[in-house]
């Protein structure tokens, strides 16, 4: 028996051999998931990323010294076994999908040994997410993971080919650029040959896919890698991936047309399904039936808004909230008259957290509201409950403000709530085309008006007089359109600005001043003024499209090696220190104290 890496070539994975195999001579190589030491024979589970098959040594095939190194296994050594495929009879596993077979070991190679493991891959869900992030290389070794880093490959793969068949170019664009507004934070490179100066990771490739149309490519796309400095969340991380592409002499309808191709392959290849025709959907409308620019689908709670009607009513909280100009709105939870004033008033502090002061219900009991705030509400009772379609046993629950919190609270509520009572089938996937989103809103924070989405998106061509009027910005409609998939926004895009005087008009609106215009984007400018083509794009997700795919409840599992909430690697223990040579090579110096 050998005992050295001599030899790791095998003949098959751990999960492709049948019952038709039986007699034929095989060579597995792969991991230990268990062993049972029955004292005149020894079971193995050997594992790799193609599955599980059951080896077995006993001393009569493997001579003394080969029993005793087979006895002497343990979980997570690697191992190279060479024997015949037999049948295990009555003794099959029908939960394993070589369990109709078992490899009689003649040959055994311990091609490396294994140290006691922090956490078994098996035992994984009583793992912290720490520590699984801290030896990822050992928690890439659960099946699920595989499957999932798999898939993601298969995802891409179906990208490509879609896109590569309709024309579409691959084209790289730069790591390291300049530091342009884009909503969020850029990561800064200091530039050693540059001394003081800095680069920016892309927050997206936007700018060069623009520059990439002015240059005639007509069809560009690319799998890339993007970087933003900002807080993290589960669908979140400080680099992500997104399929980004963008075409020339285009409209809203052709990008939806192709994304949807891209689509309809990625749930292909992932064995879910897709629609013929994605509902598409303006962004009020979604607004106002579902309080969030990405809906969920999936079940109906829908906002029903009751203003005209509790306005009737003597209760102060709402009739307060109508006059001053806000609104007062419900949803209905079916069989909610269950829940508990606790519980109710639970909700009613979460809310607090969207704006909400407060949650305010009512029962349906005998066809009328019951409990709660009802006897506010009996003057409109009848009516209430026939607008709502409410049924003995369901729940109304009512937020009153400014419509934009209103919107908000009850659109947070909804999911939560069909999140707790299971309202939705996990195998359902409801997509959306969310469009005609407002151009620009007025943001009291920074005291200016904000585009909704990049300040290169155009806005509708009917509208572009309403942003000359102040009175009337909010009114103007962009080319802007979302993709959404089960209250997951997958991908967001537009139709560009190609003409240098709108670009300039824009930036106005947006209070960029022509000096500060030039001087980020004046490339750009420049580039527009020697005949740009109309254009338009998207990019999608990667990482939040294989999360939606994989079924998991976070990018983390579908990225190899993520970072933390902090972001962090606890792998590799980035981001760290450097030298002092180093900080002075690139002309910066630490302010950050000692820690």
């Amino acid at each position: 028996m050998k005992t050295d890496n001599t030899s790791a070539k095998r003949t098959h994975n751990c999960g492709e051999l049948r019952i038709e195999h039986e007699g034929r001579e095989v060579t597995l190589c792969g991991w230990v998931k268990s062993y049972r030491d029955l004292g005149g024979v020894v079971f193995v589970a050997l594992r790799d990323n193609g599955g599980i098959t059951q080896v077995t040594f006993n001393p009569d095939k493997l001579g003394k010294t080969g029993w005793d190194l087979a006895c002497s296994v343990r979980q997570e050594w690697v191992l190279r076994v060479t024997g015949k495929v037999a049948s295990r009879g009555d003794d099959r596993n029908p939960d394993m999908e070589t369990g109709d077979i078992e490899i009689i070991t003649e040959d055994l190679e311990v091609l490396n040994r294994s140290d006691i493991l922090p956490f078994e891959p098996a035992e994984y869900a009583d793992v912290s997410e720490e520590v699984r992030m801290k030896y990822r290389y050992l928690d890439m070794r659960r099946p699920e993971m595989i499957g999932n880093l798999k898939l993601r490959g298969l995802i891409c793969r179906a990208v490509r080919d879609v896109l590569d068949g309709e024309g579409f170019v691959e084209v790289e664009t730069p790591f390291l650029t300049k530091s342009t507004p884009e909503g969020a934070r850029d990561f800064v490179v200091p530039s050693r040959l540059q001394g003081g100066k800095f680069y920016a990771l892309p927050q997206s490739p936007q700018l060069f896919k623009q520059l990439l149309m002015v240059g005639g490519l007509d069809r560009y796309y690319q799998i890339v890698r993007c970087f933003r400095d900002e807080d993290l969340r589960a669908d979140r991380q400080p680099e992500f991936t997104q399929v980004d592409m963008e075409m020339s002499f285009c409209d809203e309808a052709d990008v939806m047309k192709v994304t949807n191709d891209i689509l309809r392959s990625v749930c292909k290849v992932s064995g879910k399904p897709f629609p013929d025709e994605v509902p598409v959907m303006t962004y009020q409308e979604s607004m106002r039936r579902f309080g969030t620019d990405r809906p969920d689908l999936r079940f109906g709670m829908e906002l029903v808004e009751c203003s005209d009607l509790v306005g009737k009513t003597d209760f102060g909280v709402f009739t307060g909230a109508v006059e001053s100009g806000g609104m007062v709105a419900c949803i209905c939870l079916p069989g909610g008259a269950d829940m508990s004033r606790k519980q109710t008033d639970d909700l009613g502090d979460w809310l607090g957290q969207f704006g909400a002061r407060g949650l305010a219900i009512a029962k349906i009991e005998n066809g009328k509201l019951g409990g709660g705030i009802s006897r506010f509400l009996d003057p409109v009772s009848g009516e209430l409950v026939e607008r709502t379609c409410a049924l003995d046993g369901d729940l109304l629950c009512f937020v009153a403000d400014r419509a934009e919190v209103v919107r908000r609270c009850l659109g947070e509520l909804r999911c939560r709530l069909a999140v707790e009572r299971e309202m939705s089938d996990p195998r359902d996937y409801r997509w959306v085309w969310i469009v005609d989103f407002p151009f620009c809103r007025w943001s009291d924070k920074g005291n200016r008006w904000e585009v909704l989405h990049h300040p290169f998106t155009s806005p509708k061509v009917e509208d572009v007089k309403k942003l000359e009027d102040e009175s009337r910005r909010s009114e103007a409609l962009s080319r802007a359109y979302d993709v959404i998939c089960n209250g997951v926004e997958i991908g967001g895009g537009s139709i560009r600005i190609h003409r240098t005087d709108m670009q300039k008009r824009v930036f106005d609106v947006i209070g960029i001043s022509p000096e500060e215009a030039d001087a980020k984007f004046g490339f750009l400018l420049e580039a527009l003024k020697f005949g740009a083509p109309p254009h338009g794009g998207i990019a999608l997700g990667l990482d939040r499209l294989v999360m939606l795919m994989t079924g998991s409840s976070s990018i983390r599992d579908v990225i190899a090696f993520p970072k933390t909430m902090q972001g962090t690697c606890l792998l590799t223990g980035a981001p760290s220190s450097v030298s002092n040579v180093q900080m002075e090579e690139l002309s910066i110096k630490s302010i950050a104290g000692d820690e």
